[in-house]
Formats: C-alpha cells, structure tokens, sequence
C-alpha cells in the first residue's frame, strides 16, 4: 500500500505552458538531426526535407500531451507526415516502400493489443487475486457476485479486485510504456526493451 501512495505522489502533474514549451524545445535539439536524416532518406531534395520537419516540429507543438516515450512518438510523427506529403503529391502510388503507413486509429489498436496480454498476466497474479480478477475483468461480475462466488464479504471481494487491478497494472507498466491522454484513456504503447515476451 505505502509503495502504490508513493508511487500516486510522485506521478507528474499539469505542465505548465512555459515549463511545455522548454521540454519541446529540449526534446527537440536532442532528436532534429536524427529526425533530418530520417526524412532525407524517405524524400527527393533537402527542401522538401526541411519543409517535412518544420511540419513535425508544429505537430509537435501542438500535441498538448506529454508522451511517454518521446523518441517513439517523435518517429511515428514524422512517419506521418512524409506519408501525408507522398499522399498529398501522388494520391494514386503507393508509399514509398520501407515507410509503414500510418495507422488510422492507433488508440483502438494499442488497446485491441494490449487486451490480449491481460489474459496471460492475470493467470500470473497470486491466486487470492486471479479468481477476483478473472471474474471482474473477464467475466463482467459485479463484486458483489465475486464475494458470493468467493464466500468472503463484500468488502473482502472489493479488496481483491482492487488489489488485484494494482497488481495487473504494475505488470503492464513493466513491460510496456503506455501513453494515455489527459481523461486517462490509452492512446498508445511502446515495449519496454524487448518486452515482456510473455504476452
């Protein structure tokens, strides 16, 4: 219990627009030259090149969420945006190849995916837990059906599934980075290293 509070205090705040704007500066010195080769080898000339990261660099700008892998997102951006440009120039070929296209709801698809690894991790959690959390999860039951089905109280059944819930989401946070906007819903993933491997 005292870790998860600790772990509630330490979570980032709003950022301030000021303190924003700092972080896409310095997210943005760091990752340009990478970015600039990246396009380069995707596009014609250097001007459609500069035209394309000035096209990322505002897309960046605009996002009013911090990511929670900067590098990953930065990439997917420009993705994006040289697809946009060859999309826009020739709208009948097809994109250049090696240039994965971009996906047309990423949010839907990250929690399609990440849905499919909560089976397996839940199968993992202590057994005082996993039934709890099958039956919640999986199954739809109220806690009041666990706590019958269990044979425990009411707040025996609301105490597992909650502990439970902690516990799945410390797994998932392990293997994955989530990003999620500011009502809390996914919007996107990137594994951890090579992820757990078990999902």
């Amino acid at each position: 219990m005292v870790e998860h509070r600790a772990k509630r205090q330490s979570a980032p705040g709003p950022v301030s627009a000021p303190d924003r704007s700092r972080q896409t500066e310095s997210l943005w010195r760091a990752y340009r030259g990478q970015l600039l080769a990246f396009v380069r080898r995707h596009v014609d000339d250097d001007a459609t090149a500069e035209d394309l990261l000035q096209e990322v660099f505002l897309r960046m700008h605009r996002n009013p969420d911090e990511p929670a892998n900067p590098r990953a997102w930065l990439y997917r951006v420009t993705r994006n945006a040289i697809a946009d440009h060859y999309r826009a120039r020739r709208p009948t070929e097809a994109l250049p190849e090696g240039l994965p296209a971009p996906e047309a709801d990423r949010s839907e698809r990250a929690v399609r995916e990440l849905a499919e690894c909560l089976q397996p991790m839940i199968e993992r959690l202590p057994e005082r837990y996993r039934e709890a959390v099958y039956l919640s999860e999986v199954e739809g039951r109220t806690q009041r059906e666990i706590a019958e089905h269990e044979g425990i109280s009411l707040s025996g059944a609301k105490s597992r599934v909650q502990r439970g819930r902690a516990r799945l989401r410390e797994m998932l946070t392990a293997c994955c980075a989530i990003e999620q906007d500011r009502a809390g819903r996914i919007h996107d993933y990137e594994p951890r290293g090579r992820g757990c491997g078990r999902c």
